[in-house]
């Protein structure tokens, strides 16, 4: 690949056709137009998250229409190259991460509350409006521009290929278990999580919930990954395929945290019977957009339960989180493949087969794009 022509350009491997979701092709397309908040990302290494699959899909076999070419990723570790007049968090050179929100007004309500990932004005990493209507793309790319405060100071210990994940993996699992779990239970009990779907992100649900002092049990529909749960810290691990697996259960969770991506199969009302009173359900695994719960307002009535959701997380809580995973030494199970069009078609093809422990991460973006500033 020729290198690219940088700052006039980024070059990036997009999503030209749905029907071609997982054969991205080499482009080179202009930036948005440069804030005096934001900063350039020259990008190291990107890992490769489900909303990548489900974004390329389109329609109802993903998350709906889909502006084309479209350069997804939004597990970005790389080096600052460039730095708005206004910009204070980051400085030239510093290593940073940034995961799937590049911008939010940070005047609103929710900005205010510590709550960003949920502004109504807030700019995806990918596929996300600014106002001016550009269309922002994302890390399968040689850079990337994005709001200082949307991007992250990465630790010395963690290794970029490992930080990678944690952006959007990591944070999406964090955040609902650093809210939810709940503190000083009586009789000094340790919380009970219950994690659904031992993949790219229940792997990290189960290490994080060590680190935050609850007691995960993994709930997978077979005995597949036993091992691999104990390994990861796990306290428990029960199978769902077995017909009335829940009675065992009843009334013993504090949290469940739903990992899973599909719906199929997943019977809730068996799960919401493990919880305790006014326990949540919390699901951070989005299937394709004509998947839908079933479930009865009977359901809540027994134990008061209640059925969330939790998109991303703060930048309060992605700094705590990378601080956390270094000290507590929690790695992501990566494979890295070298970024390029062969290299997305693999990554993207097995990665839907579920043929990943448990997350791909693409490298030697300087090999790909010609970069690898000074």
């Amino acid at each position: 690949m020729a290198k690219v022509n940088y700052p006039e350009e980024f070059a990036g491997f997009a999503i030209t056709d749905t029907k071609d979701w997982n054969k991205p092709k080499y482009i080179t397309y202009k930036p948005k137009t440069f804030g005096e908040n934001d900063i350039d990302i020259e990008i190291e290494c990107c890992g490769l998250c489900g909303s990548d699959i489900m974004t390329a899909k389109g329609g109802d076999h993903g998350w709906g229409s889909i502006t084309l070419p479209q350069v997804v990723g939004h597990e970005i570790i790389g080096k600052v190259v460039k730095i708005g007049s206004k910009v204070t968090l980051h400085k030239l050179g510093d290593r940073v991460g940034l995961g799937a929100q590049a911008f939010a007004c940070l005047n609103c309500n929710r900005c205010h509350n510590g709550n960003e990932q949920y502004c109504a004005n807030g700019v995806t990493t990918y596929d996300g409006k600014y106002p001016d209507g550009y269309i922002s793309q994302g890390g399968y790319a040689s850079h990337v521009r994005a709001h200082e405060y949307m991007c992250f100071p990465i630790p010395e210990k963690l290794q970029s290929i490992h930080a990678a994940s944690l952006c959007c993996a990591g944070l999406t699992v964090f955040s609902p278990l650093k809210r939810y779990i709940p503190k000083n239970l009586p009789n000094n009990e340790i919380p009970k999580v219950a994690i659904v779907g031992l993949g790219g992100l229940g792997h990290l649900a189960v290490q994080f919930c060590k680190a935050l002092g609850a007691d995960a049990y993994v709930f997978s529909r077979t005995d597949s990954k036993k091992a691999q749960s104990f390994e990861l810290g796990a306290k428990g691990f029960i199978a769902t395929g077995i017909d009335g697996w829940e009675k065992e259960y009843f009334d013993q969770f504090d949290l469940i945290l739903n990992c899973a991506i599909g719906l199929s199969g997943l019977n809730i009302d068996a799960f919401l019977s493990i919880l305790k009173v006014e326990g949540r359900f919390c699901s951070v695994g989005l299937p394709a957009a004509d998947e839908k719960y079933n479930v009865s307002p009977f359901t809540f009535f027994g134990n008061g339960s209640c059925l969330c959701s939790s998109a991303l997380g703060s930048r309060e809580e992605a700094v705590e989180l990378f601080n956390l995973a270094a000290e507590n030494n929690i790695v992501p199970w990566v494979e890295t493949i070298p970024i390029s069009e062969e290299g997305c078609e693999t990554a993207l093809t097995r990665a839907w087969d579920g043929d990943v422990r448990y997350r791909f991460v693409f490298t030697e973006f300087d090999k790909a794009f010609g970069t690898g500033s000074a």
